[in-house]
């Protein structure tokens, strides 16, 4: 019980106020109740005398009441002698936490005389907080259990009660003094005392405390006496039947050099539908054994131990089942005769037996063949008989050892070898404390452990194992490492004789089992002397040390990680706890080189200052060696860390990228050429002039024809002074016309047209048929080639241009067409 959890005294005392007088055969009394106390007086007779609560002008009877205040309430009974009707029953409430239990206390007076008269019932109503259970004490008196049918001598009888959703469940009933220390319930429960009327209430205190995290429905104490003893116990709601799929435990304190016998009487199995009934016992540092009702029960000869009792499932449908019941006899006597045990090991082929005592001074005697022994080595392939007398689990150390090897490599087994805990005799005294499997391949051969279903880890601060330990080691007693499941760790090949040893944290007791704790191959040498396979996942850190870690690595012995990396991730390596030595010759080395290739991704002297950290992005081989030391030790810790490739996330980073470029630039070529196409169709419409007023595009119509066989509007050549290209040049800020070429007569057939005219002439009457220089536009561009005075007009974009000879009667029409910059049509 730790410091922290508080006791509540539970006393047997009451205080009430009694105010008693009787007239006409009606007796009346003044009763006052304790805060925090209920009052309930009842009847069981329907007919005859009532009780009736009497206020100012009201007068209420029943044949029954219940009182809650600390008021005084005055009562009246319709009889003279009700005490021989009625009972009373107080009731307080006694709550706990996880720590501890609130301060209620019924008190009652004993000494009171009319409380005397009644048939009293003093109840706790107990409430614990899952998921500690709450304790009642018994240590001052003890109890002990009975049947419902017994009456105890004091006539004081006490009950403890259960509270379950399926209903209330009597866990005993018990008489004062005895066994019993202490009583356990879970959740819910009751614990209560009755006094039959006239008889005085004995004054006894009880401590109610937080208990422990129990599995079962109530859990009782008993501590057997020295010397020979017996105890009976009974099931819960005997002779009833036990609740269905439910628990109830026992646990014995067993004198030492005493032995212990358990037997089932008067047992009733129910018909189960799922599960069976059964009956474990579990002891400290020993394996729980697991019986049949019906079988017969093992001698208890090892200390203190617990018996729990489990229901099944009944079948309710039948009505002849009888449900669970039984009565249960422990016997305590000391141990005078020896115990005979007969170890045979024939069936486990290379198994031996090792059998030590821890103290001296123990009374434990052992012998072998009748010859006593401090020490006994049972050997393998035969057949023993041991004798044990005063001997306990405490005074003695009992291991195995098997022997597997084979001379040469053609000899060994061919398929592993499993290496499973034994199952030995159980007229031992004690459990199995560890085994040992001496592994002895050829001489150029090595040793492969593998662990068949979860990989293996490396008992390192930071993981640690909590239950089985896997201790490898040299022939010379050279520790190689501690290992444990739950790791990452598949395979260990070693190049030298090689122990394994299984033991259990704590000192605990190892459970026979037919899984194997390793497979075990006996294959060809290797060239490191250690080689460990490690195949690390996402998200959990793996550490690995040097072999013999804390202390340093044999003088020039190497040892290999191959370590397994996942595609798209990497391996993040951290070596930790880094000792280099001072080498008198060699040196020490770090290296890891990616499986496959040539180089090495990192290498590093014990001279040479080594990185923090390294990331490989491939499985890997990580090698250490070591040198021959002057001083100090070589000895690392590597955390291995997987995480997402950085490369797939910049792979990615640029698939993206590309991706979006090439959209880009099919985009902007869809633009460009609707452009283009845009740009093209505009450049081929260009307008025309017609001296008769009409504007057209070529191409749609056509050229109207003024007669019909006229052609003069067809030109054979255009001279290239009417012919404007490239008006815009670089370095222009504006644009201007640039190159202009001469006129060429034509010679072919014309009509007469109208000159044209520019609107801002300045000449009314100007001659026609002479050719005017034109004027540009506001920006300043090159000369222009020299042409005959004619008018000035500006150069308008797509306009006919023509002039007529004075010579001649009809010139021929001169078109000027502006092309476009890359000098199309």
């Amino acid at each position: 019980m730790s410091s922290s959890t508080t006791r509540v005294s539970l006393q047997i005392l009451f205080s009430l106020t009694f105010i008693v007088f009787t007239v006409s055969g009606v007796k009346k009394l003044t009763v006052t109740p304790d805060r925090g106390t209920t009052l309930s007086i009842s009847s069981s007779q329907v007919k005859g005398c009532k009780v009736c609560t009497v206020a100012v002008r009201t007068r209420q009877c029943s044949t029954s009441v219940l009182l809650k205040d600390n008021a005084p309430v005055s009562l009246e009974f319709e009889c003279s002698r009700p005490q021989d009707v009625f009972s009373v029953e107080i009731v307080r409430i006694i709550e706990c936490n996880t720590k501890s239990c609130n301060g209620h206390i019924i008190q009652a007076d004993s000494n009171s005389l009319p409380l005397l008269e009644y048939k009293r019932k003093f109840t706790w109503n107990l409430k614990a907080f899952g998921p500690k259970a709450i304790q009642i004490d018994f240590t001052k008196t003890g109890l002990t259990q009975v049947n419902l049918s017994v009456t105890c001598p004091d006539r004081h009888t006490y009950t403890l009660q259960a509270f379950e959703h399926t209903g209330n469940v009597t866990v005993g009933k018990y008489c004062r003094t005895g066994t019993i220390t202490s009583a356990q319930i879970l959740d819910q429960g009751s614990f209560s005392v009755e006094v039959p009327a006239g008889q005085k209430l004995q004054n006894v205190q009880f401590d109610v405390s937080v208990g422990e995290e129990i599995k079962s429905l109530a859990k009782i104490k008993l501590t057997l006496p020295q010397g020979t003893s017996s105890s009976e116990l009974f099931s819960p709601n005997y002779p009833d039947s036990f609740p269905d799929d439910d628990v109830m435990e026992w646990y014995f304190q067993v004198p030492a050099k005493q032995t212990a016998f358990v037997q089932f009487l008067n047992l009733t199995q129910p018909h189960c539908l799922k599960k069976r009934t059964a009956v474990e016992y579990h002891g400290k540092g020993r394996v729980a054994l697991v019986r049949s009702l019906t079988d017969t029960q093992p001698t208890q000869n090892q200390g203190d131990f617990s018996l729990m009792l489990r229901n099944c499932e009944m079948d309710r449908r039948r009505a002849s089942s009888p449900g669970l019941s039984l009565s249960i006899k422990v016997s305590a006597s000391r141990t005078n005769s020896p115990v005979s045990c007969s170890v045979d090991l024939r069936a486990q082929r290379g198994l031996s037996l090792h059998i030590e005592k821890l103290r001296p001074a123990s009374d434990c005697e052992m012998k072998m063949n009748s010859v006593v022994k401090e020490r006994i080595t049972v050997p393998s392939d035969s057949v023993t008989q041991l004798s044990f007398q005063d001997c306990f689990s405490e005074d003695l150390h009992i291991t195995t050892m098997r022997v597997i090897e084979c001379s040469q490599l053609k000899d060994c087994p061919k398929s592993p070898v499993y290496l499973s805990v034994p199952s030995l005799p159980s007229c031992l005294p004690a459990n199995l404390s560890s085994v040992t499997w001496d592994l002895r391949p050829p001489e150029h051969g090595t040793v492969e452990l593998a662990s068949p279903k979860v990989a293996l880890k490396q008992s390192l601060p930071g993981q640690p194992c909590n239950e089985s330990i896997i201790k490898l080691a040299e022939d010379d007693g050279t520790t190689i490492g501690q290992f444990c499941p739950q790791g990452a760790i598949q395979k260990v090949q070693i190049h030298t004789n090689v122990s394994v040893t299984v033991f259990r944290a704590g000192g605990k007791a190892l459970t026979p089992s037919y899984k194997p704790v390793l497979t075990a191959s006996l294959k060809k040498e290797i060239t490191e002397r250690y080689i460990f396979t490690v195949s690390p996942m996402k998200d959990t850190p793996v550490l690995l040390a040097t072999p013999g870690w804390p202390i340093g690595m044999k003088p020039y012995s190497t040892v290999s990680w191959i370590v397994n990396v996942p595609s798209k991730m990497e391996a993040n390596l951290m070596f930790a706890n880094l000792s280099q030595p001072k080498c008198s010759n060699r040196h020490t080395n770090i290296r890891v080189q990616r499986v496959g290739s040539v180089e090495e991704d990192y290498s590093r002297r014990e001279d040479e200052e080594a990185e923090g950290e390294i990331s490989v992005s491939e499985s890997f081989y990580l090698n250490m060696s070591n040198c021959m030391p002057e001083r100090g030790d070589f000895s690392v810790i590597t955390k291995i860390t997987l995480q997402k490739s950085q490369n797939l996330l910049m792979t990615i980073i640029l698939c993206v990228v590309a991706a979006l470029l090439v959209i880009f630039i099919i985009v902007l070529v869809v633009v460009l050429v609707v452009v283009r196409k845009k740009k093209k169709k505009l450049n081929q419409q260009v307008s025309i002039y017609n001296p008769n007023g009409t504007s057209f595009l070529p191409g749609q119509n056509g050229f109207p024809k003024s007669r019909e066989d006229n052609e003069s509007h067809v030109y054979a050549d255009i001279e290239d002074t009417l012919v404007y290209t490239h008006l815009l040049r670089k370095g222009a800020e504006m644009g201007v016309y640039g190159e202009f070429d001469t006129y060429r007569p034509f010679t072919g057939q014309t009509d007469s047209q109208k000159p044209l005219f520019s609107k801002d002439s300045e000449v009314d009457n100007a001659d026609v048929g002479v050719y005017r220089s034109f004027r540009l536009s506001a920006q300043q561009g090159p000369p222009l080639p020299n042409r005959p005075p004619s008018h000035t007009q500006t150069v308008v974009d797509n306009e006919i241009y023509q002039t007529e000879d004075p010579s001649q009667e009809e010139l021929p029409l001169k078109l000027g067409l502006r092309l476009d910059p890359e000098g199309g049509n």
